[in-house]
């Protein structure tokens, strides 16, 4: 969602106001911006941005929902402090992203741990901050309980599930089939009687299908399924669930022919899904966690360029930068097909693209292309390069440690 233009003279490129010849983020010309940071390149992601998209999902979806935050998608602690305040809960995948949420201040109880692997002191500080672990394997339920038990205190749990459904459509799926995450459908009511034997407050389900999704009808067939799944389970459970967490997905728009989702629509769904939960389990709260669709389009990748150089009539931007730091934009990110991010050189906002050029990085690989034969201005020695939808799964799910040149710098403005 862009934020309201209040200035005539600015016009916006996915979200982001220009003005002049330079790109404007977090209120900061984008050259005012770099010398603020001191170095490239950088991740830079805007506040504002991020306070209007959960606006967005505030108007649009159900009241009452209960709306996380999924931390993998950009765990940079002033983010997470950002949103601590804006959202109802954060799902963690590991005891140091669980550290960073209760450093924010994060009523651990409207915490969730998800993920396959847990190791037996990570669920161990789970159980003493009292957060929600959601069950992955039968084997995990054992050792979370005998972990609480040492600890003398009574886990929350709730069951991830692997769905008995597998819907096409979404960029990435993470359930259905023969997947590591979640418990296969048939064997949860098994998991729940075994939960009623145990000493462990049951919450409720965590039902992850897919991400990535930008249509609506998916979205929608998904969460249908997923509650028609939970109700049949519920019959099986220790007692009614607290919350029903039909996953996210809600996908974002990198690539040119993607159309953004419409919020408005989805909603409407989510709207009669409520309502049937209502109806039919009054005392649970649906829930979803996003991530990718929070973050993704708030923030941007800024490297410099340090060389120009033309390979048998091929011109390439030589950066500072590369896939050490934002693997995803070189299509290394588990894509099945390279296709580039939006990306502009953001002082040069006010030149036309008159020239086929190649962004790459400064590691030795040839798979360190971060844009390839796009349309910019003419680029000289000196220029900001400005990727953007870099908000989530950029720096912290890049090789930084590659050829050793160190990782990027990131702030929130």
């Amino acid at each position: 969602m862009n934020a309201p233009v209040t200035n005539p003279d600015l016009r916006r490129i996915h979200g982001f106001p220009v003005s002049g010849d330079q790109l404007v983020v977090g209120g900061l010309p984008l050259r005012r911006l770099a010398a603020r940071v001191g170095t490239t390149p950088f991740y830079a992601y805007d506040r504002g941005l991020l306070t209007e998209r959960v606006a967005a999902l505030r108007h649009h979806l159900p009241a009452g929902l209960h709306l996380s935050y999924a931390v993998k998608a950009n765990p940079m602690p002033a983010v997470i402090g950002h949103l601590a305040r804006l959202v109802d809960g954060m799902d963690v995948a590991s005891a140091g992203e669980l550290a960073k949420v209760l450093d924010a201040g994060m009523d651990p109880s409207h915490v969730s741990f998800a993920g396959p692997g847990k190791r037996a002191e990570e669920l161990a500080q789970a159980v003493a901050a009292g957060v929600t672990v959601n069950i992955e394997s039968p084997a995990e339920l054992e050792v979370l309980t005998r972990e609480a038990a040492r600890i003398g205190v009574a886990p929350r749990v709730a069951v991830r599930v692997n769905p008995d459904f597998d819907l096409r459509g979404s960029g990435m799926r993470m359930g259905g089939g023969a997947k590591q995450f979640g418990i296969d459908a048939e064997e949860v009511p098994q998991l729940l009687r075994r939960i009623a034997e145990l000493d462990a407050d049951f919450v409720g389900f965590h039902v992850f299908w897919g991400s990535q999704a930008l249509r609506p009808a998916l979205i929608r067939e998904a969460q249908e399924k997923s509650v028609d799944l939970v109700l049949r389970l519920t019959e099986h459970a220790p007692g009614p669930p607290e919350l029903v967490n039909v996953g996210g997905g809600f996908g974002i728009p990198y690539h040119e022919k993607d159309e953004a989702l419409p919020l408005a629509v989805v909603g409407e769904g989510m709207a009669a899904l409520s309502d049937r939960l209502a109806r039919d389990l009054p005392e649970a709260r649906l829930g979803i966690e996003l991530g990718r669709y929070i973050v993704g389009e708030a923030g941007v990748y800024v490297c410099r360029v340090v060389d120009r150089k033309v390979s048998r009539g091929q011109v390439f931007l030589v950066t500072d930068g590369g896939l050490h730091h934002h693997l995803a934009a070189t299509g290394n990110f588990g894509q099945v097909l390279r296709r580039n991010y939006p990306v502009v050189l953001g002082t040069r906002m006010a030149a036309a693209a008159v020239e086929t050029q190649s962004v790459v990085g400064c590691l030795c690989t040839p798979i360190d292309l971060l844009a390839d034969r796009v349309e910019l201005p003419r680029a000289e020695v000196g220029d900001l390069v400005v990727i953007f939808q870099s908000g989530a799964y950029g720096a912290s799910a890049s090789p930084h440690g590659f050829l050793g040149h160190g990782g990027p710098a990131e702030v929130l403005v």
